[in-house]
């Protein structure tokens, strides 16, 4: 199905797309001394929360910044977070 400017599917993709951007909670972190926003789905967000333990959950995400090799911040936090999750579910 070819999606066509202005046409219905493409209405029903921009509606989709926006009921995504509702799902997403964005937070506001220090990274390396610059200021960014990273949004994520709140499953995430608990996971990360619960990786950080004692730490900050900036300074977990500056880890996940500095390990990531080109991938987004986002992706690089979900995917770190699902190995977290997948290795605490082995426990």
């Amino acid at each position: 199905m070819a999606l066509r400017r202005g046409g219905a599917n493409n209405d029903a993709c921009v509606t989709f797309l926006q009921g995504l951007s509702k799902l997403l909670i964005k937070r506001s972190l220090n990274l390396s001394g610059h200021a960014t926003s990273l949004a994520l789905e709140p499953e995430f967000w608990v996971v990360l929360e619960r990786m950080a333990g004692s730490r900050s959950l900036a300074a977990l995400i500056g880890e996940i910044d500095e390990a990531r090799a080109g991938q987004p911040l986002a992706s690089a936090c979900r995917v770190a977070a699902l190995h977290w999750s997948q290795g605490s579910a082995a426990h």
